[in-house]
């Protein structure tokens, strides 16, 4: 463990042979290519166009390894040398993004233009580094090459995305975003922040006792978040509706649900009662704006119709907690 963390084990740049640096080139151009690869088929179904981007990629990507090979076999022979970044300390190292689904379009994008960018800097300061005429000819066609993979993915991208393609699928994938996360969120939140005023209030006027009021909030919060999420993940798996993960839409409804009562039980751990009550109501006022906003943001409801139907609701529970409690 401690071998990884501090590169114990590892080899210097500096210590690498001619030989070595360009079997390195030659692993480190076959990793980026199946990682082109994997961000194709994780594109596949919803950016077919993008998708096709890193398919070409993935060829250039190849095209380069394939090149590398010829120059290792001309200079030094078939032998190869097993070598890959993890055995070089200092060298660049790639996060398993490719792994996570879904991929975000802009993301991947911007981490292959990251991916291009950090090789074509490392062979460009490596052959700073290199007191070897051969070895500073080599790192600098090492990152030529580099910057030619950035030219050519600037071609691809133009080719297979242009602006109303790139358009298109961003949309999907802000839609995408909205009901996977905005929309259960926003239903925790409206249940959360609005379901609980009537017990939370109830409770503290029927009490006046801050500690009882607290706990009742406490309990309705968390049961409400439960039992939303449990509802959201059981209603609808996500399959014929295109809402993405049933785990991630439950775990968003059930934390905004607990949240969303929380925010107006907390100010109950304010000993004074009329204290903890004024707080308790700014908190549920800016409770009920934040749903406006999130509605009008994203939903595109117009704000001043999102803010009177939140407003009105939250008002007419929050009265009948008030009724019940001082009845």
């Amino acid at each position: 463990m401690l071998s990884r963390v501090f590169g114990f084990g590892r080899r210097s740049f500096s210590s690498l042979s001619e030989q070595e640096i360009l079997a390195l080139a030659i692993s480190s151009e076959e990793d980026d290519a199946r990682i082109y690869r994997a961000y194709a088929d994780g594109l596949r179904d919803d950016f077919p166009h993008s998708a096709d981007i890193f398919e070409a990629m993935a060829k250039e990507e190849d095209g380069h390894r394939e090149a590398l090979i010829e120059l290792h076999r001309a200079r030094f022979g078939e032998r190869i040398p097993l070598i890959r970044r993890e055995h070089v300390r200092g060298y660049y190292q790639r996060k398993p993004d490719w792994l996570v689904r879904p991929l975000g379009i802009d993301a991947v994008r911007g981490q292959a233009e990251e991916m291009e960018r950090q090789a074509r800097l490392f062979y460009v300061e490596a052959a700073k580094r290199s007191e070897d005429a051969s070895t500073r000819k080599l790192l600098g066609n090492l990152a030529a090459a580099e910057q030619g993979h950035e030219t050519r993915a600037m071609q691809l991208e133009r080719e297979h995305t242009p602006d109303a393609v790139r358009e298109e699928e961003r949309d999907m994938e802000r839609r995408q975003f909205i009901l996977t996360y905005v929309q259960p969120g926003l239903a925790g939140l409206m249940d959360g922040s609005v379901s609980t005023l009537a017990p939370i209030f109830a409770a503290a006027f029927a009490t006046h006792d801050t500690w009882q009021t607290f706990l009742v909030g406490l309990a309705a919060s968390i049961g409400a978040g439960i039992s939303m999420g449990f509802t959201e993940v059981a209603s609808d798996d996500g399959k014929l509706s295109g809402r993405g993960s049933p785990i991630k839409r439950g775990l968003t409804t059930g934390v905004m649900t607990a949240l969303g009562g929380l925010g107006h039980a907390l100010p109950y751990l304010i000993p004074h009662f009329w204290t903890a009550t004024g707080v308790a109501a700014v908190v549920v006022f800016f409770e009920l704006w934040a749903i406006a906003f999130v509605q009008n943001r994203y939903m595109e409801t117009p704000f001043w119709r999102a803010a009177f139907q939140v407003v009105l609701g939250g008002a007419l529970v929050f009265a009948a907690g008030i009724l019940i409690g001082n009845a």
